[in-house]
């Protein structure tokens, strides 16, 4: 691990939040935030944030990559070009439509729509977390709520 580099790189979740499920890296969605959390976790200022959790395993699993090559590369202290440029690279090949029409899909899922175990997560972390009076109206808002940023 370069903990330098990833000093250099790693928001501090423990202060701040990781960007958005909906911010793209390497064309995907959910792949910018996995870097943040993974980079905090690394080096311990994750907060509560978990990497290789099962909303990064969405990205992951979509792209064909595993999660420990995916943590190994990420503690190499790459930047996130770098880091775009090993994504395309490792993932598994697809026509570029079917990429967008899976970033389409989770942008616009809807929470009813996810596997059993997240419907179940949600319902206890929306009233949790989410501000009061505020609706959700797809899986990406929870967290964009929660971080302040809509």
């Amino acid at each position: 691990m370069n903990q330098e580099k990833l000093k250099l790189l790693a928001k501090d979740l423990t202060k701040e939040y990781p960007r958005s499920p909906r911010e793209t890296l390497a064309g995907y969605v959910l792949a910018a935030r996995a870097v943040d959390k993974c980079r905090a976790v690394l080096l311990g200022i994750g907060g509560e944030y978990h990497s290789g959790c099962p909303v990064d395993s969405m990205f992951l699993e979509f792209a064909g990559i595993s999660y420990e090559k995916f943590r190994a590369f990420v503690a190499t202290g790459a930047a996130d070009a770098e880091i775009a440029a090993w994504i395309l690279q490792n993932a598994k090949s697809r026509p570029r439509v079917e990429i967008i029409r899976w970033n389409n899909g989770l942008r616009d899922k809807r929470i009813s729509e996810m596997p059993d175990d997240l419907q179940e997560y949600f319902e206890d972390y929306v009233p949790k977390f989410v501000p009061r009076n505020r609706p959700v109206y797809v899986f990406f808002d929870v967290y964009d709520l929660e971080e302040e940023r809509i």
